[in-house]
């Protein structure tokens, strides 16, 4: 790769948000994103966000229609540092540890799992039932990360803002991503 690139999918579940600021942090660092965003994302990011579709697409390097299976990132041969579902449905979830790939998003997640690839997921749903956590724990044993979206308090955040922003930047940690959004803890 000449220039670093992860793929970012953003799907149906609520948190939009994390998505959105993800790829507002990677521009800023200078890594080259793909974008696909599912149907149902696209109806999340109307109603939780004051952003548009194409606002979002705007932050991307690159995007991907969500029906095209032909995309670059559904190949192993484009190489990437990775892939985030940012946040990830538990259809999304299920869908990926099953190999039941019903859309690029998820076939792309597919490929970085084959390819042995990190792939970070950020589940947004609660409760959880015994069929989420299996296929958390089916896609934790074939080497995904599983992030859901939680806050943290130690860093004593002000706003909502914060608490999201906290959630990118210990996401970027997953891949080495220098960044200055969180509050470390000294030495």
């Amino acid at each position: 790769m000449s220039r670093a690139r992860i793929v970012v999918g953003i799907s149906g579940a609520s948190g939009a948000i994390y998505g959105i600021e993800l790829l507002k942090a990677l521009k800023e660092a200078k890594i080259e994103t793909h974008l696909v965003v599912s149907k149902t994302a696209q109806i999340t990011i109307a109603q939780e966000t004051s952003y548009s579709l194409p606002q979002v697409h705007g932050f991307a390097d690159y995007v991907h229609p969500v029906a095209d299976f032909a995309a670059s990132i559904s190949s192993g041969s484009f190489q990437t540092m990775g892939m985030i579902i940012a946040p990830c449905s538990v259809r999304s979830l299920a869908e990926i540890a099953t190999g039941t790939t019903t859309s690029l998003l998820t076939r792309a997640a597919d490929v970085v799992l084959k390819e042995r690839r990190k792939l970070v997921l950020m589940v947004r749903e609660t409760p959880l039932h015994s069929i989420h956590l299996r296929n958390m724990l089916a896609l934790s044993d074939m080497g995904a990360i599983i992030a859901p979206p939680l806050p943290a308090f130690y860093s004593k955040p002000i706003s909502l803002h914060d608490m999201v922003m906290h959630t990118v930047g210990r996401t970027l940690d997953l891949f080495d991503i220098e960044h200055d959004l969180i509050k470390r803890w000294p030495c």
